[in-house]
């Protein structure tokens, strides 16, 4: 069954106000700038948000 709540986690990197914010809802993952909530989130497929996050993660080992 599809979420259809719109439940907002903060990252755990969050501070001072400069949060990004993800939730699952129906069936996508969205990311959004708490700081600019009337911007659209960034809607993600499943498989699209994997590869996003491992994106993100090859780019911090490369660093």
């Amino acid at each position: 069954m599809a979420e259809t709540t719109k439940t907002w986690r903060r990252s755990s990197f969050c501070a001072a106000g400069a949060c990004v914010e993800v939730a699952q809802i129906d069936g996508t993952i969205q990311l959004r700038d708490s700081k600019n909530l009337e911007w659209p989130a960034l809607v993600f497929t499943p498989d699209e948000w994997t590869g996003f996050q491992e994106s993100v993660l090859a780019m911090g080992k490369s660093s």
